[in-house]
């Protein structure tokens, strides 16, 4: 019986098995070269997609900020307006009474006594004069005591001026203001224009 060598044929398809086996990996690390080259531009193109996006948010952030400090510039704006309006319409609408104030304060001085300085604080009014005795002093408290307009008139000092006259004196008091009737405030408000006149003019005009 004729016998066949197939050690020839086993070395070359063994040879041939590793040429495959190594035409495999190869290709295998070359499918795994290109998978990690296609992973690391997918996330190197997200990164710089979400760092445009971050890049465009942080300018309308910036852009936001910058609209929202002009909006507030522009409420702080219309706050100062707003209470220099109120300020004004708080003066003109006390213009009357302060006009009656001054006027009874004139009104209440007796002769032989004249003011040199007024100054109010809140409700009450510093008075400083010259009159030519202590009587005219005590009669300019008794004006003010009587008036509508005010209230507990009191003597903080008096100090003797002969360069005004023999007795003249030099004097400083306090008067409180107090609500006067509602009578009186009636009046005032429907003819400012009369009581304005009336300070103005003076009294014993």
């Amino acid at each position: 019986m004729a016998q066949i060598n197939l050690l020839p044929w086993r070395d070359a398809r063994r040879t041939e098995q590793k040429r495959e086996f190594l035409l495999v990996l190869v290709s295998l690390a070359a499918l795994a070269v290109l998978l990690i080259i296609a992973v690391h531009l997918l996330f190197t193109d997200r990164l710089q997609y979400q760092q445009e996006r971050n890049d465009y948010l942080g300018a309308g952030i910036a852009s936001l900020d910058q609209e929202l400090a002009e909006i507030h510039g522009l409420q702080d704006k219309r706050a100062r307006l707003l209470q220099r309006m109120q300020v004004i319409r708080e003066l003109q609408g006390g213009r009357p009474v302060i006009v009656h104030i001054l006027d009874q304060l004139a009104r209440s001085v007796p002769e032989g006594v004249f003011y040199t300085e007024l100054a109010a604080a809140g409700q009450r009014i510093k008075i400083s004069g010259v009159a030519d005795d202590h009587q005219q002093v005590s009669s300019l408290m008794r004006r003010l005591d009587a008036s509508d307009w005010f209230e507990a008139p009191g003597l903080e000092g008096m100090k003797a001026e002969p360069k005004y006259g023999e007795q003249a004196t030099t004097f400083i008091m306090t008067v409180q203001l107090q609500p006067p009737p509602d009578a009186v405030l009636a009046r005032i408000w429907r003819q400012p224009s009369a009581a304005a006149a009336g300070a103005i003019s003076g009294p014993g005009e």
